[in-house]
């Protein structure tokens, strides 16, 4: 069997030719499981107003914030494949 990293990185190339846009509530999903798969949990401040997309984002990576690195890579895997 593949090793996680090298799904990982299929799953990440797949994501970019899904067959549709996904709505935004799972791109911010997308978006959260990668950064905590690549950097771990998310640090500095939180966005302020003036900031909404970055805000969302924010929150979004911060709902994962204790969750391992792999962990992380598998449920991205798992949502681009469900995608798919």
């Amino acid at each position: 069997m593949a090793d996680l990293k090298t799904l990982f990185d299929a799953a990440v190339a797949n994501s970019k030719n899904l067959s549709e846009r996904p709505d935004n509530a799972t791109l911010l999903k997308i978006y959260a499981l990668y950064k905590q798969a690549t950097e771990g949990d998310v640090e500095g401040k939180k966005p302020g107003f003036g900031d909404m997309v970055g805000r969302a984002k924010w929150d979004a990576w911060n709902g994962f914030k204790g969750t391992g690195k792999d962990d992380a890579m598998q449920q991205y895997i798992d949502l681009i494949q469900s995608l798919s």
